[in-house]
């Protein structure tokens, strides 16, 4: 590495992406799955959309968030792969500042939607079971789309304050991010100023906000358990227990990796710097892959249309 990647400097005009640090040899070989999973979750969230659109039936209030989330997942990993694929491929490590602030801020706000969506998706869950014969007057177009807004400005809203401070603070140590990609956390460890204000807003996100999502997730969850469990007969609680499962999955594929990297981040000084990278790749990943194969594999809607749609090309 050049002397000029850590000399002294103020406002870094690039920022340089390490990949996955210590394994550059293997870089190529490291992108046959990140591509592999790139394309899936593309072609995953892609089809989600298209299946809802063309298929009439499933022009309803769970559908409709789950094409939000579909959307959050494009974004959250067209916002990284395309970079790191390049740093793999290319040695392509060099990012501008400005580039580097708009990557941070496109993965927090996705990252924040992504949370509210699934919020939205539990008070679906919990409209249907718990209150089935008002689902359709509560839940109506209208407020579907009003709470899908109000996810959109929330993600933008709290997002936009990570660039912002990121921006003021002067950045004297080095340039270099031992990481594919820009997070707020990463390049804020790279200032030489207290950024005690940075770290306790990512906590206030972490905690209050994100925490308030699993809170309300996990009350709906609990009145939902309730519904469940008064129902006659073990068939009809497993029948609508059923209707939860992709969820529930989803939100542990999205909420366990999100709390381990943030914590790791502030608390894992200690822990190798690789399986920091490893954890952070997981954490961006592993939802946009698996949010698609859960639904299409799940609900059995999704995965008829599908299985159709395919037939009939196919003929």
């Amino acid at each position: 590495m050049s002397d000029s990647n850590t000399t002294d400097f103020t406002n870094p005009s690039t920022f340089i992406l390490l990949g996955i640090p210590g394994l550059e040899a293997a870089h190529v070989w490291i992108s046959i799955p990140f591509c592999t999973m790139y394309i899936i979750a593309i072609l995953g969230n892609f089809a989600i959309l298209l299946v809802v659109k063309i298929e009439p039936s499933l022009h309803g209030p769970m559908y409709y968030f789950l094409c939000m989330l579909a959307a959050a997942d494009l974004v959250l990993s067209t916002s990284t792969m395309p970079k790191m694929l390049s740093i793999f491929w290319f040695n392509s490590r060099e990012i501008g500042f400005s580039a580097c602030l708009t990557q941070m801020y496109f993965i927090h706000c996705a990252s924040a939607m992504e949370s509210g969506i699934f919020t939205a998706m539990a008070l679906d869950r919990y409209v249907a079971i718990c209150h089935p014969l008002r689902y359709s007057t509560i839940l109506t177009n209208s407020i579907v789309a009003k709470i899908g807004v109000t996810m959109v400005l929330r993600g933008g809203m709290l997002a936009l304050p990570y660039p912002i401070l990121a921006r003021q603070w002067p950045y004297c140590k080095t340039n270099i991010i031992p990481q594919p990609y820009c997070v707020h956390i990463a390049v804020v460890n790279l200032a030489c100023a207290d950024t005690r204000v940075s770290s306790y807003y990512g906590l206030f996100v972490l905690f209050c906000v994100l925490g308030l999502d699993v809170i309300f997730i996990a009350g709906s969850y609990i009145q939902i358990l309730r519904a469940i469990f008064s129902l006659p007969t073990k068939d009809a609680r497993l029948k609508t227990f059923q209707t939860c499962s992709s969820h529930l999955c989803s939100i542990l594929a999205f909420y366990i990796p999100n709390l381990f990297f943030s914590l790791l981040h502030r608390f894992g000084q200690n822990v190798p710097l690789h399986f920091h990278v490893l954890i952070a790749n997981v954490y961006l990943l592993m939802p946009p892959v698996l949010n698609p194969i859960i639904y299409g594999v799940r609900t059995k809607q999704i995965r008829d249309r599908l299985l159709r749609l395919f037939t009939h090309e196919g003929a």
